[in-house]
C-alpha cells in the first residue's frame, strides 16, 4: 500500500498541495482525476523528485519511501512522466534495457532473466517489431508505448502512469487499457492520471478525485457517481448506459 499522510508538496519554490493524506490500495488500480491546475501531476511527480515533500510522510508497504535510497525507490515503483523534453537516439530495445538499470551491478551486465523481462515488456507493449528503431524516429504514439516498455522492465510492483495515453490513438488507448488490467492480474498496484473520466470509470477500482488543490474524495467509481462528486467537480452531468460489452458515460 502507498500512503500519503499529511504531505505538503512544493513545485520548485512555490507551495502547491498542503496536508494531502490519501491511500492507494494494493493491488487495485487508482486513477487520479480533476480538472486542470488541481495538481494531480505534482502529487504524482513527488515520488521521482519532481516535486518536493516539505513536510509528512510517504509510506510504501509501511516503510518510508522518502528515506530510501533512489536505487530502492527504482526497484520498488517505476514512473512514467507526463511529457518528456529529450528523446535519446538509442535503439528502441537499448531504451527499454535503461529499465533494468535498477537491478543491475556497476557492470550493468544483464543477465538471462534480465534479456527476459526486456524481451517480455516490449511484447506487452507491442514495440517489439521496432525494436533495432532509434527512438526519435518513431511517432509518438509508438514512442510513447516505448517509454511504457522501459517503465515495465523496472519489473514493479508499483506503476506510476502520468497521463499515459498522451499520442495514442482510439485503437492505441484501448490497447493500452487492455495492458494495465493485464498488469492488475499479474498483482501490480497501478496508479494513473488521466483527463477521459469515462475511460477513469471503466477501467479503475478506486478514484481519487482532486479539486482546488485538495482531495475532494477517494472512493470506488461507483461510490463517486451515486455520489455526484464527478459531476460537482467538474461542472457536468453525466448519462452512463450498459450493454452486454460494458458501461458507456456521457457528458453534457
Amino acid at each position: 500500500m502507498l500512503e500519503f499522510c499529511h504531505v505538503n508538496i512544493n513545485c520548485g519554490l512555490v507551495p502547491v498541495l498542503d496536508d494531502i493524506s490519501v491511500t492507494f490500495q494494493k493491488g487495485r488500480i487508482t486513477t487520479v482525476i480533476g480538472p486542470n491546475g488541481c495538481g494531480k501531476t505534482t502529487l504524482l511527480q513527488c515520488l521521482n523528485g519532481s516535486s518536493k515533500v516539505t513536510s509528512g510522510r510517504i509510506l510504501l508497504d509501511g516503510e518510508d519511501y522518502l528515506a530510501m535510497p533512489l536505487r530502492e525507490r527504482a526497484r520498488n515503483l517505476s514512473f512514467l512522466p507526463q511529457v518528456r523534453t529529450i528523446i535519446p537516439t538509442l535503439p528502441v530495445r537499448t531504451l527499454v534495457e535503461h529499465g533494468r538499470f535498477p537491478h543491475l551491478g556497476f557492470a550493468r551486465r544483464k543477465t538471462g532473466q534480465d534479456i527476459a523481462i526486456v524481451e517480455n515488456a516490449m511484447a506487452l507493449a507491442h514495440v517489439a517489431p521496432y525494436a533495432e528503431q532509434c527512438a526519435d524516429t518513431l511517432s509518438g504514439g509508438i514512442r510513447q508505448r516505448a517509454f511504457f516498455a522501459m517503465t515495465l522492465a523496472q519489473d514493479c510492483d508499483y506503476i506510476v502512469l502520468d497521463e499515459p495515453t498522451t499520442y495514442l490513438d482510439l485503437s492505441g488507448q484501448r490497447a493500452f487499457m487492455e495492458m494495465i488490467l493485464q498488469l492488475k492480474k499479474q498483482g501490480r498496484t497501478v496508479i494513473l492520471v488521466l483527463h477521459d473520466i469515462g475511460q477513469a470509470l471503466r477501467i479503475s477500482d478506486r478514484l481519487v478525485i482532486m479539486q482546488d488543490r485538495k482531495i475532494a474524495a477517494a472512493s470506488t467509481p461507483k461510490e463517486c457517481l451515486q455520489q455526484h462528486i464527478i459531476e460537482d467537480v467538474f461542472d457536468v452531468r453525466i448519462k452512463e448506459f450498459s450493454d452486454g460489452e460494458g458501461c458507456y458515460y456521457f457528458f453534457d
